[in-house]
């Protein structure tokens, strides 16, 4: 049987009865080699150790330093570089246990207008080679490249090197893909090679390759639910495989029947662009407690305008503000309110979520707020509520103004960005 191969360098590719250990043309041993290369069609992109891969870009002397984004004693890891992952670090740690393990590293606060502008850059690459592009974060997606050969005349394998080549070579970080027969295996591939990864599941070796690996493989199994199922004797993906699904749905509900489906690689999602996100969030966890209204309404605006950014940055709006609060005993608080019109503006949601804020103030400390918004929509480039309250069109005009200049960073200290300020210590007043 012919197997395809693909060098990730030069990008010359080919097909033989033995698949080369280095490229014919350059030499390189990045080769990628599979049977159904050139067949697959679903890809998943991810981003090698994005924000520190940005710093590290941006500055030289960091290239052979531990790297730690985030911040704050109570704060928890971002992302780390490579490097500090080697010490144990990794995503959503503690920072303190971060700096045990990793006392050399160096740290450093996330820049997110930074890291939105390159997402922004991959993400124009990304449109180029399809238009169903599906966003999950800042620094991944999925990608349907069904339609990749009659539009650019290439495999999709062979479309996705050139693209890593581009975004490494153009942008200055790198990615890994994994490419599948749908999304559940292509999110698992792109892990498997990382960093700089290509990674490949064919449909006709998803029931072996998923057998060995544990359960916590697959996605929504947490610590858990891994429990509940290894004291019922199933650790391993291969033994959901042997047990009948309705067993597996008698004894774990809906829960039982996406296991069942998942553990012989069956997924049938379609990806779908990002005109359908769901939510858009932002939040932050403070260094000490707080229980007073205007110190959580400072961290509060901090985080609505980082949220307000990444809307205008993506061109929607949204009609539900939901705010996060989480107590210093871990209690999560959420409250939701619902918008007569749909906004992207800072002033709209900062205001709504001070007022379920100021219900919230009872003495409580919290260590986390954050707001987050729903019933996302595309934006047609104006606020309506313009038209109904003069208050809101002031408050809108004066915000457009600041973006026009200054988006995507709204100063705090001095010029034009204090007028937002003053008016938000103003509206906090109003909830003491």
């Amino acid at each position: 049987m012919a197997i395809d191969w693909l060098c990730r360098d030069c990008t010359v590719h080919g097909s033989a009865n033995v698949a080369p250990q280095r490229c014919p043309s350059c030499g390189s041993p990045r080769l990628r080699a599979h049977a159904e290369l050139f067949a697959l069609t679903t890809a998943h992109v991810d981003c090698d150790a994005f924000y520190a891969s940005v710093e590290k870009r941006d500055d030289p002397s960091l290239r052979d330093k531990p790297l730690i984004i985030g911040g704050g004693v109570r704060g928890v890891v971002s992302t780390c570089c490579y490097i500090a992952r080697q010490s144990g670090v990794r995503s959503a740690m503690p920072m303190f246990k971060a700096r045990q393990l990793c006392p050399d590293a160096v740290i450093l606060k996330p820049n997110m207008a930074k890291y939105v502008e390159v997402s922004r850059q991959i993400r124009r690459h990304m449109d180029a080679l399809t238009p169903l592009v599906e966003p999950l974060s800042i620094d991944e997606a999925f990608l349907d490249l069904s339609g990749t050969r009659a539009l650019h005349k290439a495999s999709p394998a062979l479309v996705l090197a050139r693209f890593a080549k581009t975004v490494e070579t153009e942008i200055g970080v790198t990615i890994s893909v994994g490419l599948s027969h749908n999304k559940f295996l292509a999110k698992v591939a792109s892990d498997l090679d990382k960093p700089r990864g290509f990674a490949v599941i064919g449909a006709a070796e998803t029931l072996s390759f998923l057998a060995p690996q544990p359960i916590s493989l697959i996605y929504g199994v947490g610590k858990v639910l891994a429990e509940t199922l290894r004291k019922d004797g199933l650790v391993t993906i291969g033994q959901l495989q042997d047990e009948p699904p309705e067993n597996l749905m008698r004894r774990y509900g809906e829960m039982g029947a996406r296991l069942a489906r998942l553990a012989r690689g069956e997924d049938s999602r379609r990806i779908s662009s990002d005109n359908e996100m769901k939510t858009v969030s932002s939040e932050t966890t403070f260094n000490t407690d707080i229980s007073s209204l205007e110190a959580l309404s400072t961290e509060l605006l901090h985080v609505t305008e980082r949220l307000s950014e990444r809307l205008k940055a993506k061109n929607i709006v949204s009609d539900t503000v939901t705010l996060k609060l989480k107590s210093a005993g871990f209690r999560l608080r959420t409250r939701a309110r619902h918008l007569m019109i749909p906004t992207q503006l800072a002033s709209v949601i900062y205001e709504t979520g001070l007022s379920l804020l100021g219900r919230e103030i009872d003495g409580t400390a919290f260590r986390l707020i954050g707001i987050g918004v729903s019933g996302i929509e595309p934006a047609d480039g104006t606020d309506p509520a313009d038209l109904l309250e003069p208050a809101v069109a002031r408050k809108a005009a004066a915000e457009r103004a600041m973006d026009r200049v200054l988006y995507p960073v709204w100063p705090r200290g001095s010029g034009p960005g204090q007028a937002l300020w003053k008016a938000a210590g103003a509206a906090a007043a109003r909830y003491r």
